[in-house]
C-alpha cells in the first residue's frame, strides 16, 4: 500500500507495510493510524540555494502525537503487547514520552517516563500528562535518564521503548518507504536532525531495503545535522552538558552512534553542526514563507542544507526531514518570530484600519 493512498481507510504503518516488518499473525496491532505524512515542496529554500534543484520537507509533525516517534512506537508497543507486557518505560526530551504514553495507554499498559527536570518543552510535557503517563523528572540530563531506564528494564518487569529497542527503528524506516513511493525513487540527499541517532539509522535501513528490492534506482547520501552545543557525532566525543534551543536533539551521548556512523559511511554522506541562530533562521523561514510550523530541532535539517548549499549538485532532489510539530514548543515560537503584533488597541474600526495601514 502506498502512503499516497492516504484516505479514511489508511490502516496505519504496520498493516500498510507488514511484509517489511517483524510482525506476525500473533502481533496485536496498536495503532493511531500513524504514517502517510506529506512530502511538501519547499520552494523558498530552493530560491535561497539558487540552483536547479528540488527540495521537499517530509513533515512527520503530522503524526498522531505530533512527531516521528509514533512510527517507531506503534511497533515497539505492539511487540510489547504481543509479549503480554503490562508496563513500558522510556527516557525522553519530550517527544518519546508523548508517543510512548499515547500508544501504551491505547494498549492498556502503564507508561513511565523519565525526563530531565526543566528541560522539556511545555507542549510535550502537556501531552505526556494528558495521556496519563507517570512522569519522573530527574535532576540530570537525558543521557543520565537513559542510563537509569536501561538498567530498570534489565532488573524489573518493564519494557524499554527508547530507540535501543530494535522494533522502534523498524517502524521508523517506513518513512523512507513513503518518500520513495512519493518521488518514485530515492532522493539524492536526505537531510535529517540527529539526537539519539535512531532516526537516521532507521531511514538508511528503509532506503537500503527498498533499493535491494528494486523499488528505487539509487541510495541517498545521508546528511545528518546536530546543534553546535550538542554535537557528539560531529565532534566525535561525548558532550557531558549539551546545550541548544532545540531540546529534542539535546543529547550528548547517542545510543545509536555506531549505526549512524555506518549510515554516513555507507551512503557517502556527512555530518555537520548548525548553530542555534541558524536553526531559528530556518525555523522562521519555514513558518513565514512556507506555512510549515515545525519544532526547532526539525529545522536543523533545513539549516544544515542551507549551510551545505555550495556542495549541492545541480538537478538534485533533496528531502529534509521535519521530525516534530511546532506546537510542541510554543515558548520558542512566541520568542522567535518576525510577526507584527499590536496590543492594547481601542475596539473601533478607525483604530483597526489605521493600524492595518488603511
Amino acid at each position: 500500500m502506498s502512503s499516497s493512498s492516504l484516505t479514511p481507510n489508511w490502516p496505519g504503518l504496520i498493516e500498510a507495510y507488514k511484509d517489511w516488518l517483524p510482525v506476525n499473525e500473533n502481533t496485536p496491532v496498536i495503532t493511531l493510524k500513524e504514517g502517510a505524512t506529506p512530502l511538501i515542496r519547499i520552494k523558498a529554500i530552493e530560491k535561497l540555494i539558487q540552483k536547479d534543484i528540488k527540495v521537499y520537507a517530509k513533515y512527520d509533525g503530522l503524526n498522531p502525537t505530533g512527531s516521528f516517534k509514533d512510527r517507531g512506537m506503534t511497533m515497539a508497543i505492539s511487540k510489547a503487547k504481543e509479549k503480554k507486557c503490562e508496563a513500558v518505560i522510556c527516557a525522553s526530551t519530550g517527544n518519546t514520552s508523548a508517543s510512548a504514553a499515547a500508544y501504551a495507554k491505547r494498549a492498556g499498559m502503564r507508561a513511565f517516563v523519565l525526563i530531565p527536570d526543566g528541560y522539556v518543552a511545555q507542549g510535550k510535557l502537556a501531552q505526556a500528562l494528558v495521556y496519563g503517563a507517570e512522569v519522573l523528572a530527574i535532576k540530570g540530563n537525558f543521557d543520565c535518564a537513559l542510563d537509569i531506564v536501561q538498567e530498570m528494564a534489565e532488573k524489573y518487569p518493564i519494557t524499554l521503548v527508547n530507540s535501543v529497542n530494535p522494533f522502534r527503528l523498524h517502524g521508523q524506516k517506513t518513512a523512507a518507504f513513503e518518500i520513495i513511493e512519493s518521488l518514485n525513487d530515492a532522493p539524492d540527499w536526505l537531510c535529517i536532525p540527529m539526537g539519539n541517532a535512531g532516526n537516521i539509522s532507521a531511514y538508511w535501513m528503509g532506503f537500503e531495503e527498498y533499493f535491494q528490492a528494486g523499488k528505487s534506482n539509487k541510495l541517498p547520501k545521508m546528511m545528518g545535522f546536530q546543534a553546535s552545543g550538542s554535537a557528539p557525532l560531529v565532534f566525535n566525543k561525548i558532550i557531558k552538558n549539551p546545550k541548544t534551543i532545540a531540546t529534542a536533539i539535546r543529547i550528548g551521548n547517542p545510543v545509536n552512534k555506531e549505526k549512524a556512523l555506518a549510515a554516513k559511511k555507507n551512503s557517502k554522506g556527512s555530518f555537520l553542526d548548525v548553530t542555534d541562530e541558524e536553526i531559528i533562521n530556518a525555523y522562521k523561514i519555514l513558518g513565514k514563507e512556507e506555512g510549515i510550523f515545525c519544532e526547532p530541532a526539525s529545522a536543523a535539517s533545513v539549516a544544515g542544507l542551507l549551510k551545505r548549499k555550495e556542495e549541492i549538485p545541480e538537478s538534485s532532489t533533496i528531502v529534509c526531514v521535519l521530525t516534530g510539530n511546532g506546537l510542541k514548543d510554543p515558548d520558542c515560537a512566541i520568542k522567535n518570530n518576525d510577526a507584527a503584533f499590536y496590543s492594547g488597541l481601542n475596539p473601533e474600526i478607525k483604530t483597526v484600519a489605521k493600524t492595518m495601514g488603511f
